[in-house]
């Protein structure tokens, strides 16, 4: 008689109090978390594939990775709880609020992070090539999450946020391969047009850097105040370039001189007094 009515006394407590109720909650509150973490990991997998069939930069991969992982566990843990009765509004709230407060806190760094995803997602530009942005030159060394490391023509390291790279313009002399080095040389009017366009061709083709395909070019380009422009256009590669530049200014000022064609500079004249 005893163990019926303590039996009975265990039965109206757990109906009185809910237990059972509670302790489905509490179950299938553990089966969504058990679920929900392993569905997360999936799912990270998963886009990690997606973004390295894509040919994106590991280091994102990884950021965004993370950063996924770790919305889908909230989202995960608040559905969770909210299953045992907790109010997770005033929760979600606090999650609002801190999020406002550190994204201010860091506009500029979640600008460069926005300007680095885009750059390491559409790709404008990639390590090795040569481009030219923000009013500086030089060679891509490393793309980072937040930074781009250039190294200019002088050999010097240039630090430029991803924020203002991203939404300024940029020229990529290395993308399609082949650069024209423009020039321009002028002449005195008393030259001959034809021999000069020959002496400035000669300096081209024999140039072992200058490309033959696309030709070089030289034509007249101006009929200036005290000279004749010829616009010479050799073309080479991106590594080639500045050797053409150079070589080029340097050969053709030598044939210039051997032709006997003269390159016009101010004279002085001295005007002598009668006395």
């Amino acid at each position: 008689m005893e163990t019926q009515e303590y039996t009975e006394t265990i039965l109206n407590f757990i109906k009185e109090y809910k237990i059972m109720d509670y302790a489905f909650k509490v179950v299938a509150a553990i089966l969504i978390l058990i679920i929900g973490l392993w569905l997360s990991k999936k799912i990270v997998k998963i886009t990690q594939k997606l973004m390295n069939a894509r040919g994106i930069d590991i280091t994102l991969q990884k950021f965004l990775g993370d950063l996924i992982g770790w919305a889908l566990k909230i989202l995960v843990f608040i559905t969770a709880i909210s299953q045992v009765g907790v109010e997770t509004t005033s929760f979600i709230a606090i999650l609002g609020a801190a999020g406002l407060a550190v994204g201010l806190a860091l506009q500029g760094s979640l600008a460069n992070f926005a300007g680095g995803a885009l750059i390491m997602i559409f790709k404008p530009f990639k390590v090795g090539d040569l481009i030219e942005a923000q009013g500086e030159i030089g060679t891509v060394k490393e793309i980072q999450i937040f930074v781009t490391k250039i190294i200019s023509p002088g050999n010097k390291l240039l630090i430029i946020p991803n924020g203002t790279l991203s939404n300024g313009n940029i020229k990529n002399y290395t993308e399609l391969g082949l650069l024209r080095v423009d020039l321009t040389f002028g002449v005195s009017y008393d030259a001959d047009i034809k021999k000069t366009k020959e002496v400035l061709m000669k300096v081209l083709t024999d140039n072992e850097k200058v490309l033959k395909d696309p030709a070089p070019s030289v034509n007249v380009s101006e009929l200036a105040d005290s000279s004749v422009n010829f616009a010479v256009r050799p073309w080479a590669t991106p590594a080639d370039y500045w050797d053409v530049y150079f070589s080029t200014v340097e050969a053709t000022k030598y044939a210039l001189d051997a032709a006997g064609i003269e390159i016009p500079y101010p004279h002085q004249v001295e005007i002598q007094k009668k006395g």
